[in-house]
């Protein structure tokens, strides 16, 4: 943040810089921050849609069961399962999400 304001503020010292130049300095400053929150969300995004696939996907089993005469509290203990499972799953790859975060964010 503070290299961000430094840099920012340096834009504004030449004072034979048009507005337009300073801008384009400006935006050349905050470049590297947009570049990290797109890094950061697109992994955010990849994760939370793989474990709503995943959630989907249980809830698809349990249709299936009660439509094939499954009784209802069976099929809840097969659901409130399968859920868990994601949940499990998705938490093992947590460690492996904040990697490829921190990777992305090196290499800026």
């Amino acid at each position: 943040q503070g290299a961000m304001f430094r840099c920012s503020a340096r834009c504004c010292e030449d004072s034979s810089a048009s507005m337009q130049e300073v801008q384009r300095c400006i935006e050349r400053c905050h470049a590297p921050l947009a570049q990290a929150q797109a890094i950061v969300t697109a992994e955010l995004e990849h994760f939370q849609d793989r474990l709503s696939r995943c959630s989907l996907q249980c809830r698809d089993q349990a249709k299936d069961a009660l439509d094939s005469g499954g009784s209802e509290p069976r099929v809840r203990g097969q659901l409130d399962a399968c859920l868990a499972s994601c949940g499990e799953q998705h938490l093992r790859l947590v460690p492996q999400m904040a990697r490829k975060m921190r990777d992305g964010l090196a290499a800026i």
